[in-house]
């Protein structure tokens, strides 16, 4: 990081070529170029960047640690008068807010298990969503999605400023739309980034700053595009790329993925062993006085200006909790499941898989009523929404559930989501049942899948509102589900006959299942 206090105005601001601060510089010869000749300067340290007509531009430029200096030296030795180590105000934000982790996560949807996959990109032609070189972009978001187990893997996405401004919010997402659809997440690249980059588990990116943040935390990552222009080789920005492992754009995302989790977390193990509670060796890069900014900074700020300091301590203002930002998947999902026991079933749900996913067990498809695609939505055997019980515009969870059945005939099952660990659901047979496990363990959704599965296996909901369902997913769980049947007034009485103000009539000419009664197995329409 570097600040410069500017000592005239106007100047003459060069072109950076988009380029992304933080990256380093070349050779000094590089540096030397006449501007417009060859490869534009690079951010931050060139004569282009700190002269003008041979002198500084500014009466400070601060810069986070000594090593920047020794570069400064070889690149701009006219501005290191100039120089002043006061470390980097953001990374100390982001230490301070470690201890808050588990909040970010919450706020993005993260639940227990889940594992935080944050792809970001700078802005250069040569970035992860620039223009330059092979553009993988386009396949890899909505690989995000497919290929990830929506329920093990929590996708999002952190742009760099100049990406938005110069292509414009409303074609980033008409870009992004199809991802989103499947439930990757879009952060504010200006008040969010910080805070999801503490929440990743992984992360995919390019040379950025960002990507050497998340080294320096000790997040995992792989680089989906690492060019070597405008890096100096010296540059700790430089040697973090060398080594970084690379994404293989057209390989299955999930076995890389765990691979580079695995081996991070080993590594993990083995520094606690040698050094309990220190941050990982990029660390020692981004700051020499990590925590100290704010006092170096604003001591440097008041004796420039030859005022005495504030009495009370310099403080930087702690990250803010981002705003909950519930899952939007509303692409279909096609759902793989498996009984392994007694009221205990694994489901693994994908976002609009471009192929059959792998895996033994039986699968079907739940949709969001809010899909793009009616065709599939029609065809879909459960379909679900999320809401609350009163919402006027839907009418009660019984009479949404009913219409929903009503108008999508090959569906068998329709549930309302209504809390975070809750919903009610409809049986093409007529049952009406409430699904309750632990809040915010699992979307609610997984567990109208389980119950699918277990029905369409000829089984029966009884069994389960007797010793109750056990739902699995992937390393998350196992969730313990409570199955109640209810009626419009209160709960069904017991063996699933029809209580007080129950008006459906199963197993009647008018019940398209054709079956016995509420409980009864049914056979899946295709």
């Amino acid at each position: 990081m570097a600040l410069a206090t500017i000592r005239g105005w106007p100047h003459r601001t060069p072109d950076t070529g988009h380029r992304t601060p933080d990256t380093g510089c070349p050779s000094p010869a590089a540096e030397r170029r006449t501007p417009g000749a060859g490869s534009p300067p690079v951010f931050g340290l060139s004569p282009d960047w700190l002269l003008a007509d041979g002198s500084p531009v500014a009466d400070a430029l601060v810069l986070s640690h000594p090593e920047q200096l020794e570069r400064l030296r070889a690149a701009c030795p006219e501005a290191v008068p100039t120089a002043v180590l006061a470390g980097d105000p953001c990374f100390d934000r982001i230490l301070a807010a470690l201890p808050y982790r588990e909040r970010f996560r919450r706020a993005l949807d993260v639940r227990p298990g889940q594992r935080l996959v944050l792809l970001n990109s700078t802005w250069n032609p040569d970035s992860l969503f620039g223009d330059g070189g092979e553009d993988i972009l386009p396949s890899l978001l909505p690989r995000l999605t497919a290929e990830l187990p929506a329920d093990e893997y929590r996708p999002a996405a952190v742009l760099h400023p100049n990406i938005w401004h110069g292509h414009g919010p409303g074609q980033i997402r008409v870009w992004l739309d199809r991802a989103r659809r499947g439930g990757l997440a879009l952060v504010d690249p200006l008040e969010g980034w910080r805070q999801a980059l503490i929440a990743a588990d992984v992360v995919i990116g390019d040379g950025g700053s960002v990507s050497y943040y998340a080294a320096a935390l000790g997040t995992p990552v792989l680089m989906g595009a690492a060019s070597a222009d405008g890096l100096d080789a010296r540059s700790p920005v430089a040697a973090f790329v060398r080594r970084a492992p690379r994404l293989v754009p057209y390989a299955p995302l999930r076995a890389q993925l765990d691979a580079l989790l695995d081996g991070a977390e080993r590594q993990r193990q083995r520094q606690r062993q040698r050094q309990p509670g220190t941050l990982p060796g990029p660390a020692e890069l981004v700051s020499s006085v990590p925590g100290e900014a704010a006092a170096l900074l604003r001591r440097h700020f008041y004796g420039f200006i030859g005022i005495p300091e504030p009495e009370e301590p310099a403080l930087l203002d702690p990250l803010p909790l981002p705003p909950y930002e519930r899952v939007a998947r509303t692409a279909p999902l096609r759902v793989v499941t498996r009984l392994l026991g007694t009221g205990e079933i694994e489901v693994s749900r994908y976002a609009d898989p471009r192929s059959e996913p792998a895996g033994d067990g039986d699968a079907h498809t739940a949709v969001h009523e809010d899909t793009l695609d009616p065709d599939r939505r029609a065809l879909a055997d459960v379909i679900f929404r999320y809401g609350t019980a009163d919402d006027p515009r839907y009418g009660t969870a019984e009479e949404w559930t009913a219409e929903l059945l009503a108008r999508h005939p090959y569906s068998e099952l329709a549930a309302l989501v209504t809390g975070p660990g809750s919903c009610t659901v409809r049986a093409r047979s007529g049952a009406l049942l409430r699904l309750s496990g632990p809040p915010a363990a699992a979307d609610p959704a997984v567990y109208v899948s389980a119950l699918y599965a277990w029905l369409a296996a000829g089984k029966t909901w009884e069994e389960l509102a007797a010793g109750g369902m056990t739902v699995r997913t992937g390393r998350s769980g196992p969730h313990q589900v409570s199955v109640t049947p209810l009626t419009p007034d209160g709960p069904a009485h017991p063996g699933g006959q029809s209580g007080p103000g129950d008006q459906s009539d199963p197993g009647g000419p008018d019940d398209p299942s054709g079956q016995e009664g509420p409980g009864s197995p049914f056979t899946p329409l295709r």
